[in-house]
C-alpha cells in the first residue's frame, strides 16, 4: 500500500503526518511502528493523522512509536495547524482541532503565505492523581516521594491530556535517560504508564527540560511535557506563571494564565520533506 506523508516536526519532535481527510488509514497502530523506525522506516517520534471532524475544524489522531494512541501531542497539534493552512485545507488562523476527546483551539502566526508559529490554548491542568491517573492520594501530588530503583525522587504529577510525573533536579544534562526513563514509564504507580521530565530551574523564566515519553523514548521535544513543567514549577514555587521551557530540540514558551486556568503553549513547526512510503515493503523489511 503507498501512503503519501508528510515529514514535520515542532523543535525536534518528530512525526510522519497523513491527511485522512478524503480517506481512512487502516491500522494505523501498525502504520506507526513501521514509518518510525528510524532505520528501517521513515524515522519518526509517531504517526499523525489529520481527519475530519464533526466537532472542530480537523482532529488529530496521533500514535506513538510503539504503535499505541496518545490522546494528546502538543507539538503535533501545532503541525497539524500549519499542515492544514500551509495546504490550503483552511484559510483561516483561528481553528480548532479536535484530539482524544478535547477541542483545542489554536491561533497561527503566518508569514509570506506560511505558518511560522502557533499558539494553542492547552486547557486547564489536571492536577488530581484519579484523573491524571497516578496512585496516590489528595487533591494533588506535589513533591510527592516516589522511589525508583532504590533512589527517592520528589515528583509533581499534571495531566495535560496525557499523564506527565515532573521530576525537578540540579543537573539534567548528563541523566542516563535510557536506563532511568523505562524504569519510571512503567513504574507500578502510573496505571498507563507515565512521561517523565527531568527538569532544572534556571531562574523564575526559565526552566532546562529532558523528557522521556512513553512509547517513543527520549525525545527532542514535548509540548504537553513543557505545559506540565511549567505548572509543576508553578506548584513548587520554582517559577512565574510566563516561562520559557528550553528542550533539547529548542524553546517553547508556556503560560498558565490567572485568569482563565488554561495553558497556553507557543512555538514553532516545521516541514522537513514529503514522500510516499510503501507499507508492503516496509512491512516486509522488518
Amino acid at each position: 500500500m503507498a501512503l503519501k506523508f508528510t515529514k514535520m516536526h515542532g523543535i525536534g519532535n518528530d512525526y510522519v503526518y497523513v491527511d485522512c481527510t478524503r480517506e481512512e488509514l487502516e491500522n494505523p497502530e501498525e502504520a506507526a511502528r513501521l514509518v518510525s523506525d528510524r532505520h528501517k522506516g521513515i524515522g519518526s517520534d509517531g504517526l499523525i493523522l489529520i481527519k475530519s471532524s464533526s466537532v472542530a475544524d480537523f482532529e488529530m489522531a496521533m500514535y506513538n512509536a510503539d504503535g499505541s494512541y496518545g490522546k494528546m501531542c502538543g507539538n503535533g497539534i501545532r503541525c497539524v495547524a500549519k499542515y492544514v493552512y500551509d495546504n490550503g485545507l483552511t484559510d483561516r488562523t483561528e481553528i480548532t482541532v479536535a484530539s482524544g476527546g478535547a477541542v483545542k483551539h489554536l491561533r497561527l502566526t503566518v508569514s509570506e503565505g506560511k505558518v511560522t508559529r502557533v499558539q494553542v490554548n492547552m486547557g486547564e491542568p489536571l492536577l488530581k492523581p484519579k484523573e491524571i491517573p497516578v496512585l496516590g492520594t489528595g487533591e494533588s501530588l506535589v513533591a510527592e516521594p516516589v522511589c525508583v530503583e532504590g533512589q527517592e525522587y520528589a515528583m509533581t504529577c499534571v495531566s495535560m491530556g496525557n499523564p506527565h510525573a515532573v521530576v525537578f533536579l540540579e543537573r539534567v544534562n548528563d541523566l542516563k535517560l535510557e536506563e532511568l526513563g523505562p524504569k519510571f514509564e512503567n513504574h507500578e504507580r502510573f496505571p498507563d504508564r507515565i512521561n517523565t521530565e527531568f527538569v532544572r530551574a534556571i531562574d523564575r523564566k526559565n526552566l532546562e527540560m529532558r523528557v522521556w515519553e512513553r512509547g517513543s523514548g527520549e525525545t527532542m521535544a514535548c509540548g504537553t511535557g513543557a505545559c506540565a513543567t511549567a505548572v509543576a514549577a508553578v506548584l513548587n514555587g520554582y517559577a512565574d506563571r510566563e516561562v520559557t521551557v528550553h528542550l533539547l530540540g529548542g524553546d517553547l514558551d508556556i503560560c498558565w494564565s490567572e485568569t482563565d486556568n488554561c495553558v497556553y503553549m507557543t512555538g514553532p513547526a516545521a516541514t522537513v520533506f514529503r514522500g510516499e512510503a510503501d507499507l508492503d515493503e516496509l512491512r516486509r523489511g522488518l
